[in-house]
């Protein structure tokens, strides 16, 4: 078999990939016609000592960190496991909103294990796709066939749950891993039947190379993008009208709908700011400005895809589009200022990243490994911690020197010495008690208290004792 899909989802302690950590996986291959092939996988991965859940997140799956370490097996087994029979060559890994959260998680849990983080994703023709944006994309493009529901508020609804409860998918347990994979995999048969033309372009469009000749072409094109308004199905036209200065593979691309007149005549510090995220009651003018990455298999389609009732669907205006567009052609100046503009938000960025001293478990995206330290770290996965000691370990990247001891203590603790048992509960001990009423310990206790009083079912109630046990089993006394 030259390719297949292996849709997966997550369950995850919490909503930060750099923090929290992932203690469900599930996944099922199907071949390309989204027949499964093999039996699903469903893994539970055990949560270190070192973490304290968000119970918000474990309110909302109801697996608690004593059912990972009951029934789990650590992250260094499951990557084994991952490796050895899931990330199999010619895979497209797809799931829903996996592009910016599952494979985020997925990225960060192969870091902290000494595993290249992006391999996985594009080594030995394998590849990834995100249905979400494809769901999108054909409800504002294709909708025929589909029943698409809405929210309360009369706006468009692309839960996967509202979308399985609509088509009447499979969709027993929501939150539960392998139950949202079933419910995926039955969405993306669904689009497929229905509009397989949509759903093989999107597929194919998922290569960085495809993607960049269409942003690059110098044309309008559609986007679909969770940043559009849900008013107008997500979808808009935009043109690109610059590079990402700091980011390879990316064009920053204008919103067509928008008037350009107010923002070109712009200096680059004030387009910076109207740039940035500010609150509702803000008056100001946002800047119709998205970077648009290559790598994150973004719905795009030329314009041609547009029919009269997609115009009129999403409140386009073909002579709108075009006059902004003529009107983009008479301040070529706009672009070099838009460059400098991502420049000044990157640094503001990268000097608030280093005000807050970032653990080494955060620093996944301070830089490349080389193939020396790829070497390495193969060694240290081989040997399983028996035949290295993390004191004559050295690597090029310091971050993963500073890894190292962590890796040993999260997945074989059996084999820490005396030392070295002491040095984790050291590092346990300051990791959660650093910062008096704002360290970890502390936010947890009072995210805790306020679950207690808010969530009343005996359901709620039984996991939040749980927390509260597991949260006293964990947190070290004393003084470190």
């Amino acid at each position: 078999m030259d390719w297949s899909f292996f849709f997966y989802d997550l369950e995850t302690s919490g909503f930060n990939p750099k923090e929290a950590r992932i203690m469900q996986f599930a996944g099922q291959r199907t071949d390309k016609e989204l027949h499964p092939i093999g039996e699903p996988v469903n893994v539970l991965i055990k949560l270190t000592d070192d973490v304290l859940p968000d119970p918000s997140a474990i309110l909302l799956t109801g697996i608690t960190p004593q059912r990972t370490n009951e029934e789990g097996i650590s992250e260094a087994d499951f990557l084994k496991l991952f490796y050895d029979q899931i990330a199999l060559p010619g895979t497209i890994f797809t799931g829903f909103n996996s592009v910016r959260f599952d494979d985020e998680f997925m990225r960060f849990i192969n870091y902290r294990n000494f595993y290249d983080p992006y391999e996985w994703q594009w080594r030995d023709n394998r590849s990834r796709w995100d249905m979400l944006d494809v769901t999108r994309m054909t409800r504002a493009l294709r909708p025929e066939g589909i029943v698409w529901p809405k929210g309360s508020d009369g706006t468009p609804a692309n839960r996967l749950t509202d979308l399985s409860a609509a088509n009447k998918l499979d969709h027993i347990s929501a939150h539960d891993a392998l139950s949202d994979v079933e419910a995926t995999i039955g969405l993306a048969r669904l689009i497929r039947s229905k509009q397989p033309k949509l759903f093989d372009y999107l597929l194919e469009l998922r290569d960085k190379k495809k993607i960049s000749a269409l942003a690059s072409s110098g044309k309008p094109f559609v986007y679909t993008s969770g940043k559009y308004p849900s008013e107008y199905e997500k979808t808009t036209v935009v043109i690109a009208i610059a590079k990402n200065p700091n980011r390879d593979g990316g064009v920053l691309v204008y919103d067509l709908r928008h008037d350009p007149e107010e923002f070109a005549t712009m200096s680059p510090e004030q387009l910076a700011e109207a740039w940035s995220w500010r609150p509702k009651d803000d008056t100001g003018a946002r800047l119709p400005v998205k970077t648009l990455q290559f790598n994150r298999c973004p719905a795009i389609a030329p314009l041609g895809v547009l029919d009269s009732a997609g115009y009129e669907r999403l409140s386009l205006d073909k002579e709108v589009i075009e006059s902004n567009r003529l009107k983009l052609d008479k301040f070529p100046e706009f672009s070099a200022k838009l460059e400098l503009a991502t420049e000044i938000m990157d640094k503001k960025r990268d000097f608030r990243s280093r005000a807050s001293s970032e653990p080494v478990d955060a620093q996944l995206y301070d830089g490349f490994f080389s193939d020396q330290d790829k070497s390495g770290m193969a060694k240290v996965r081989d040997s399983e911690a028996t035949a290295f000691n993390p004191a004559n370990v050295k690597f090029q990247d310091k971050r993963l020197n500073l890894l190292l001891p962590l890796y040993k203590a999260r997945n074989y603790r059996s084999l820490l010495s005396d030392e070295e048992r002491r040095e984790w509960e050291n590092y346990r001990w300051h990791k959660f008690t650093d910062g008096g009423s704002y360290s970890r310990a502390a936010k947890f206790g009072s995210a805790l208290q306020l679950a207690a009083t808010t969530r009343t079912s005996s359901r709620d109630q039984s996991i939040i004792e749980d927390l509260k046990l597991y949260a006293e089993s964990i947190i070290p006394a004393g003084d470190g």
